[in-house]
């Protein structure tokens, strides 16, 4: 069987979500085709900076989301071998006025992007196995022997997407690090205050903070071949609990509780990867009317806690982008001009976006893997400096990256 459609996103997480949302808010019907029968809601929570919740109100959905989670008011940061403070950034001291900061359970963030899309807009149980063309049309095949034609192709299927690699975008590479995450729920209050912790050095990095008064989310990063980590322990949740218990046990007791509470079914791992940065710009991330968004754009360590943030961002821009192309010529005008076809508007729509996403998108895997290996590592000198200023320099990075705003999602 054979269909068509205007636009199609490949992948059904925060970034196909975000763009069909945000295609549907200026007027553009999309669908999204997902491999897996139902919403996966991988993974526990994620914070989400400054420019998420700028993306999040462009789509109309910050304010309920806002109300299951806690404003976080600062970064605290301390030494991982020993403990001891180093910098402590109060966002209210630092003229952030602007600036927030949230936890936010994944699967909320997920349902709530769902819930507002129109009926029928996620078509699950649906892989994509290939992808060729048409003339100027794009022609999906699907798993079931099922094909779509298509006037846009968006590839929003993650770090290792079936779209990147049709634009012969060269494949993420290892980082050599490791994360541990978890989730921990309490009966009552966990009594926490509403900040960011985290403890660098020593060939790991721990952080902590509230998702809402009853809930943590946690993490460790590290270099496996650093710290002496097991392998096979990686899918093993006691293993990666008695491990991260083992680590944090002389840096700070706080956290050691918190991930003593965790339950072994709120415990993963997983290994980081991240797409060479000059992949990103001199790479094809868009092909005619062919492109991609979020992580199959732009992977990184998760070291500036941006990769669902820039998602979201590549989310509104790329809508609007689309609907500048699109939706306002048909306003101004009132009708299609015979020497512009809508091939055209949509190359051009997504020439608007790459370009802008290209070199931000560059930046974001740059200063993530740098401010990692500042954070992280055990070198003396390292240590050294990071505790006498570079710890700050990675915090001003991230709370920098973060003060973007990639504006409202209006077809003026």
């Amino acid at each position: 069987m054979e269909t068509e459609e205007n636009i199609v996103i490949v992948g059904a997480g925060i970034a196909g979500l975000a763009t069909c949302l945000a295609l549907h808010r200026v007027g553009l019907r999309s669908i999204v085709l997902e491999s897996s029968d139902s919403l996966r809601a991988t993974g526990f929570a994620l914070s989400l900076w400054t420019n998420a919740w700028r993306a999040l109100d462009a789509l109309g959905v910050g304010d309920s989301l806002r109300q299951s989670s806690l404003s976080i008011t600062g970064i605290k940061s301390f030494s991982a071998d020993s403990g001891a403070p180093i910098k402590e950034v109060l966002f209210v001291d630092n003229n952030c006025i602007d600036y927030e900061s949230r936890c936010v359970r994944r699967k909320y963030l997920l349902e709530k992007l769902e819930n507002e899309l129109p009926q029928g807009a996620i078509r699950y149980s649906s892989k994509v196995v290939s992808i060729e063309e048409s003339g100027p049309m794009k022609v999906v095949h699907l798993a079931d022997g099922s094909t779509i034609r298509t006037k846009a192709l968006i590839g929003c299927d993650g770090v290792n997407s079936v779209v990147a690699n049709w634009l012969g975008l060269q494949k993420p590479v290892n980082s050599g690090r490791s994360a541990i995450r978890g989730f921990v729920e309490y009966p009552d209050k966990h009594g926490y205050q509403p900040k960011f912790h985290a403890f660098f050095g020593g060939g790991l990095r721990f952080g902590f903070l509230p998702n809402d008064e009853k809930s943590l989310y946690w993490f460790c990063t590290f270099t496996p071949s650093a710290v002496h980590f097991d392998g096979n322990a990686e899918q093993d949740p006691l293993k990666l609990k008695q491990f991260v218990l083992n680590k944090a046990s002389n840096v700070s007791k706080e956290l050691s509780t918190i991930v003593e509470r965790t339950t072994l079914d709120c415990i993963s791992c997983a290994q980081l990867k991240l797409r060479l940065p000059w992949n990103v710009l001199t790479g094809n991330i868009l092909k005619n009317n062919v492109c991609v968004v979020g992580d199959a754009l732009h992977p990184m360590t998760p070291d500036l806690g941006q990769g669902g943030c820039s998602a979201l961002e590549d989310s509104v821009v790329i809508a609007k982008c689309l609907g500048e192309a699109l939706v306002k010529p048909i306003k101004d005008r009132g009708v299609e001009q015979e020497d512009e076809d809508e091939f055209n508007k949509i190359k051009k729509g997504l020439e608007k976006y790459a370009k802008g996403r290209r070199w931000r998108s560059f930046t974001f895997i740059s200063a993530a893997y740098l401010s990692g290996f500042i954070q992280e590592s055990g070198s003396k000198v390292i240590s050294f400096l990071r505790e006498r200023f570079l710890a700050g320099v990675t915090i001003a990075v991230t709370l920098r990256m973060a003060n973007y705003d990639c504006g409202k999602l209006t077809v003026s």
